[in-house]
């Protein structure tokens, strides 16, 4: 672990740091990860984390026993599932795939093969097609995928206009980490960029990304081009042409493994300024379809094992965890996580329209896989939640269901009923702050 940078940095970094393992700063060079190590294993500040936060590289790797097709719902399950979702369960689609006994893996679902837009979640997809394009232009050197990733440098142009969501960027000037929105004319590498837009849930980063797979699509073994004639095509190109791309690229992946694209696709980029340069589609999922994408993580098959592990580790938690990632019963594990959210509000008499409460659509998509403890796994189960309960606070609502399902896994491996999901407490009242 290069250290020499520490010394100039100013260890002033927000508290929410963010994903990706806190050791890879050498293969990577994502710059926050530096200082973040230097706080939490090098005694540089007050530690944040959970203790299920803090795996290496070497121990976020695929274990192989996801699946490549899901089976059928066990309908025993299935109710008891349904049971822990009371009276709003019509309003969630849920599925869990219990991966805990490699021989005897569990699928269940309820309301599985419901299709709506989950937000955020969509950038798992994104991230599937960057993986998929560097596996497809370089399948036998790894070495030249990671040097993509690193070596090349984007500098942001419109596109990233304009997102509330915040990455941490090292200023040199002021000589620490600070939290901010993406400007254009901020710089980072793809890793970061990637990084930024899985993390930090940046949709800023997200329409970057986007646009760098849509220079991989068009010109592969010349990509990347530098930053003129970059630019030089995106300002020439049509929008149908750049969608075309676009298209092509998310697609593929998915149809190649088996996936049906009128059932999960990102469809779009994620600003305002990227989505009138292209002519995309509608973005929707299922959690069955969600469920499988991660199983598919986890069995080595999502593209390949390298993409796999990479996909992995963009998506190990090691920020303040947030929403159904956030219940404490899951601080001593490792969770992968990714979630979404869309809410608005209409004129209603006595309702005060408030973060993840809306009274006209209130959607929470939420992607988790959970392994029980951290590094030396007795559960690991994947679990995928979409719902659109008007007027409560959707991330604490998740959050307890977090909670219960983890009972739900407990009790389904303790061979008795001593922790019953079915009568766990309700939703806890004022902890907004554990889900903001």
């Amino acid at each position: 672990m290069k250290r020499y940078l520490v010394f100039l940095i100013t260890l002033v970094i927000p508290l929410s740091l963010h994903g990706y393992p806190l050791d890879a700063y050498d293969r990577t060079h994502i710059r926050r990860l530096l200082p973040a190590w230097h706080i939490h294993f090098e005694g540089g500040g007050k530690p944040t984390l959970p203790a299920g936060a803090l795996l290496r590289s070497d121990a976020i790797v695929p274990s192989g026993h996801g699946l490549s097709e899901l089976p059928a719902s066990d309908p025993q399950l299935a109710q008891k599932l349904k049971n822990l979702l009371g009276n709003d369960a019509d309003l969630y689609s849920v599925s869990v795939v219990d991966l805990s006994d490699p021989a005897a893996p569990r699928y269940i679902g309820h309301r599985d093969n419901h299709i709506a837009n989950v937000g955020s979640v969509g950038k798992v997809l994104v991230m599937y097609a960057l993986l998929d394009q560097l596996a497809r232009l370089y399948p036998d050197d790894i070495a030249a995928r990671e040097r993509i990733l690193r070596d090349t440098i984007i500098t942001a142009n419109d596109w990233v206009l304009t997102d509330h969501h915040t990455v941490p960027i090292f200023d040199p000037a002021a000589g620490h980490i600070i939290s901010r929105q993406l400007r254009i004319g901020d710089t980072g590498n793809l890793w970061e960029f990637l990084d930024w837009m899985m993390s930090a849930s940046n949709n800023s980063a997200a329409s970057i990304i986007v646009q760098q797979v849509i220079l991989l699509e068009k010109f592969g073994h010349d990509y990347p081009l530098s930053a003129t004639e970059s630019e030089a095509f995106l300002e020439t190109s049509s929008a149908r042409e750049l969608g075309e791309l676009w298209l092509t690229a998310m697609y593929r992946p998915l149809k190649t493994a088996g996936f049906d694209t009128e059932r999960i696709r990102q469809g779009s980029p994620f600003t305002g300024a990227a989505k009138k340069r292209i002519q995309g589609t509608s973005s929707v999922a299922t959690s069955r379809d969600l469920a499988r994408l991660v199983s598919l993580i986890e069995a080595g098959k999502l593209v390949d094992a390298w993409s796999s592990a990479e996909a992995k580790r963009l998506l190990y938690m090691t920020q303040r965890r947030i929403r159904y990632a956030s219940h404490p019963v899951l601080n001593g594990d490792a969770v992968y996580f990714k979630s979404g959210s869309y809410y608005s509000c209409e004129p209603e008499p006595d309702f005060v329209c408030r973060k993840y409460m809306g009274n006209r659509i209130n959607r929470l998509a939420s992607v988790a896989m959970v392994e029980s403890p951290a590094g030396s796994p007795g559960l690991r189960y994947i679990v995928t939640v979409m719902s659109n309960v008007l007027r409560v606070n959707s991330a604490v609502a998740h959050q307890t269901l977090a909670m219960r399902i983890h009972r739900f896994i407990e009790s389904l491996h303790a061979g008795n009923d001593a922790k019953n999901p079915a009568a766990a407490e309700p939703l806890p009242k004022n902890i907004e702050s554990l889900a903001e």
